[in-house]
């Protein structure tokens, strides 16, 4: 997941104008309106620059993303921007046609900064203008991590998933701060999880190939009362092949299909008796080479401790994966044919996840967003929210909890 990073995040600004110079008015032989007054004078209008500094001066509460500086009846001839206290210059950089100038990078929130700016107008004169103000603090503000990253290709089944850092009491208002389309033409809905998740995904699976477009604007939104939205660029990422592959507890096989063919059918091992696997649509939401598996972390007790299970990826928050399978007891029938595991969907592998193995062969030909069915389980169907799992969600239940 993506912490919105510096270029990313957005905040609330005072948005104010402090004017500064007067505009002045000359004409020959009349006032300014009298160049047609039918006795012949000409008149000329000449105007003092106004400088219009987005953030007013002694202002708290200003936005990182839109904070700049405009001028009417005039150019811009020097701008500068530093962090109040320290004298460190913030770059930015004046408009081709000098008439405005903003920041090249994003603001700090909870800083202090001031402005300085100077313009010559049309009438010949240079007028200044200067701001002190301070950007929305992190307390006063919210962001949202979401997945997936700008610029990724993930499989049919990947949800847009936001997670706020704050409780979000005006839903509507974020939801509608985010928009979310496909080139495939699919209709997509956002969907609330309590109060700081919130998803996004079409009624079927993503078309194969398509193009996602995710804009994010919420800049200044009131999330919840004098909490203000920091965010605000566009994500685009592709959705890759089509690859559901289903696992059939019954016959302790999984089949991989790929756009529409079978790719091969494997022997795998399911949850025992007492830890049977979830049923339902699951979505690989992580991916890992190896990693370490302990009991402890989902209430097991002792039950295991496995420093580097191999060719790991992630099917619930809750801790369901299906990964490869080296210390499989000799003593049990071989893969296929019993489910052994405590939930997880094991495949046969070697320790140091190398060699030419099934868990190997399928890590690899797997990608984030990828669909895993799970059927003929004697467990309960995944809950939509363990997990990327909304698929499992009916859509007029998905819809009903949109606050679009």
């Amino acid at each position: 997941m993506t912490t919105p990073d510096k270029a990313a995040r957005r905040a609330l600004g005072t948005c104010a104008v402090l004017m500064v110079g007067a505009l002045t008015l000359t004409a020959c032989g009349g006032s300014a309106d009298a160049q047609n007054d039918g006795k012949g004078g000409d008149s000329a209008r000449t105007s003092a620059a106004k400088i219009v500094i987005s953030a007013k001066d002694g202002s708290s509460g200003a936005s990182i993303n839109s904070t700049g500086v405009k001028v009417s009846d005039g150019e811009l001839t020097d701008v500068k921007m530093t962090v109040a206290g320290t004298g460190q210059a913030v770059p930015g950089a004046i408009s081709a046609d000098g008439g405005s100038w903003k920041p090249k990078e994003q603001l700090e929130r909870g800083t202090k900064y001031e402005i300085s700016a100077k313009a010559k107008g049309a009438d010949g004169k240079t007028v200044a203008a200067g701001s002190s103000f301070t950007t929305v603090t992190p307390q006063n503000s919210f962001v949202g991590t979401y997945t997936p990253d700008n610029g990724a290709t993930v499989g049919v089944g990947m949800p847009v998933s936001f997670t706020f850092d704050k409780a979000i009491s005006d839903q509507k208002a974020v939801r509608s701060g985010i928009t979310v389309t496909s080139s495939s033409g699919q209709k997509i809905v956002g969907h609330w999880f309590g109060a700081q998740r919130l998803d996004f995904r079409p009624e079927e699976y993503w078309k194969a190939g398509s193009k996602v477009t995710m804009k994010i604007d919420l800049d200044g939104i009131e999330g919840a009362n004098g909490v203000y939205g920091v965010q605000k660029k566009t994500v685009t990422f592709t959705i890759g092949r089509s690859q559901v592959s289903t696992v059939d507890v019954s016959t302790q096989t999984m089949t991989v299909t790929r756009d529409g063919k079978t790719l091969k059918s494997v022997p795998i091992s399911a949850g025992s008796a007492e830890f049977p696997t979830y049923n339902g649509q699951m979505v690989i939401s992580e991916k890992l080479l190896e990693t370490r598996m302990n009991s402890r972390t989902v209430n097991l007790a002792d039950a295991y401790d496995i420093p580097d299970v191999p060719h790991a990826m992630r099917l619930t928050t809750s801790g369901t994966f299906l990964h490869g399978n080296y210390w499989y007891d000799k003593g049990n029938p071989p893969f296929g044919r019993q489910g052994t595991s405590h939930g997880c969907v094991g495949m046969q592998d070697v320790r140091g996840a190398q060699g030419d193995t099934t868990a190997k062969w399928f890590y690899d030909s797997s990608l984030i967003g990828d669909v895993v069915i799970v059927k003929n389980s004697p467990e309960k169907s995944v809950a939509p929210d363990n997990g990327l799992n909304g698929w499992n969600m009916p859509w007029s239940e998905w819809t009903a909890g949109s606050a679009a």
